[in-house]
């Protein structure tokens, strides 16, 4: 994630890790490990629920906290989760409120057992789905999509012989952008929405089998990955293994672009593309749309270093680190009043001077949306002696929200909605500014098919899901 986490930055709501292990392994400590390489998905509240296989039916412990995984699980909370089955989950909150309420995983007791969800995205027909749970009488609950979904899967587990059916018939009924796993005593259920908008990764350790968000975060437990999960693809983890099924297939799949722009860690692959050559190709492809005469390509940490090494390959002007980061600040400054902002960018960022004094500088970042963080760092380099700074995006210019699971803003609060390249280009203070464009994102992703709905207004899933219902 950008270390620059003010109100000028997008957040990915959360990140989601389970862990089964069949031989009888406790896995709290798996799963911590796995929350911790997945913070960059969400740093507001995190949580971990488990179960032991052997045990009494529905006898599922839950611990979940505002603020990081660190500060939640200490060694004495992690040795009170013992369990060789359970899931993780990190949050930032796009729907539903920054509380303890809206915190994850939700787990719960029902007529048939129990079971424990996490959820990573947005379920578009949450309330529609929210009111017909009403009608049924179902108890009150908080307005996070993650309880709806796990009434919904409760309400159809009644009628149904497994958990996995159960699980399958509420997925049906979904519309959006999703990924999400369910614990229930003696099963883990990985879920992953039919247009394979939210990402979601099957790997295995030892005996234990793995989802997680990303790649990287399987491999920071030391485990190995299998493979994606498919689009609409319901994988099931019991002691006999591993069980596919699939929902009925999306009219197209859109995997999230913004994945490969900034949400997902550089050393990620998701569905079989590399973040990191991703963002390699995105600076290549900038570097040949907008050429310019100067001395040092640099990149804001840290989303944008790798596409700023991109620029500097293909057009061979040097590329250095200017900034420095500090990683000890906090983990948000989201304050009222623009000298406030402009503290907490010069608090997590400073720059090295003499790598930027008296020199042309090309500067390279993952996106520009209201642009306030963008005009502080322009005018650091200013102060550091920079004699030109040139913005290159590695992502086209923000115009429309997205519904899926990323916080991007009304077209209103978006700066390019409303104002041109240029107009923005002198708003920000820079020599030049120049975007990605819309059909480089081919370079960047090769033949996968993709969502890119905030740049292009091209939405897979349709967002008027009121009358869907009713139709």
């Amino acid at each position: 994630m950008n270390l620059i986490e003010t109100d000028d930055k997008l957040h990915e709501e959360c990140g989601v890790f389970g862990v089964y292990s069949p031989g009888g392994g406790s896995v709290s400590e798996d799963i911590y490990y796995g929350l911790i390489a997945l913070q960059h998905r969400g740093q507001e509240s995190a949580g971990i629920s488990v179960s032991d296989t052997s045990g009494p039916m529905g006898n599922i412990e839950t611990k979940k906290g505002m603020g990081l995984v660190s500060e939640v699980f200490t060694k004495e909370v992690l040795a009170k989760l013992t369990g060789n089955i359970g899931v993780g989950h990190v949050r930032y909150s796009t729907a539903g409120g920054s509380t303890i309420q809206n915190a994850q995983p939700i787990a719960m007791n029902y007529i048939k057992g129990s079971l424990a969800l996490v959820h990573n995205g947005n379920i578009q027909n949450a309330d529609a789905l929210k009111k017909a749970q009403m009608y049924r009488g179902q108890a009150h609950y908080t307005s996070a999509d993650s309880e709806v979904l796990a009434y919904e899967i409760i309400s159809e587990r009644v009628t149904s012989r497994t958990i996995e059916e159960a699980v399958m018939k509420a997925s049906r009924k979904l519309k959006g952008g999703y990924a999400c796993l369910v614990m229930s005593p003696r099963k883990l259920i990985g879920v992953r929405d039919p247009y394979g908008i939210k990402p979601l990764v099957l790997g295995k350790k030892g005996d234990s089998f793995m989802f997680a968000s990303e790649s990287a975060a399987i491999r920071c437990v030391g485990g190995e990955v299998i493979r994606d999960i498919k689009p609409g693809e319901i994988v099931t983890i019991t002691k006999d293994g591993i069980k596919s099924e699939f929902m009925a297939p999306a009219p197209r799949i859109a995997h999230c672009i913004f994945e490969y722009i900034y949400f997902a860690r550089v050393d990620s692959v998701i569905d079989g593309v590399s973040v990191h050559e991703a963002r390699i190709r995105a600076g290549r492809a900038l570097a040949k749309n907008y050429p310019v005469e100067a001395d040092v390509v640099v990149g804001v940490p840290s989303s944008g270093l790798a596409a700023a090494e991109g620029y500097s390959l293909e057009s061979g002007i040097p590329f250095s680190l200017a900034f420095y980061k500090n990683g000890y600040v906090g983990r948000s400054f989201i304050k009222p009043t623009d000298a406030e902002r402009k503290m907490a960018v010069h608090m997590k960022l400073s720059v090295l001077n003499h790598v930027v004094r008296d020199k042309r500088v090309v500067l390279i970042d993952d996106s520009i949306v209201r642009g306030n963080t963008m005009r502080q760092i322009i005018i650091m380099l200013r102060e550091a002696g920079a004699k030109e700074v040139h913005v290159r995006v590695s992502s086209p210019p923000f115009l429309y929200p997205c519904y899926y699971g990323t916080d991007v803003p009304s077209s209103g609060q978006l700066i390019a909605s409303s104002h041109s390249t240029e107009d923005v280009r002198k708003n920000i203070g820079a020599d030049s500014l120049g975007y990605l464009r819309l059909d480089d994102f081919k370079a960047m992703v090769g033949d996968l098919p993709y969502c890119a709905a905030c740049f292009d207004n091209d939405y897979p899933v349709a967002y008027n899901t009121d009358e869907e219902e009713q139709s």
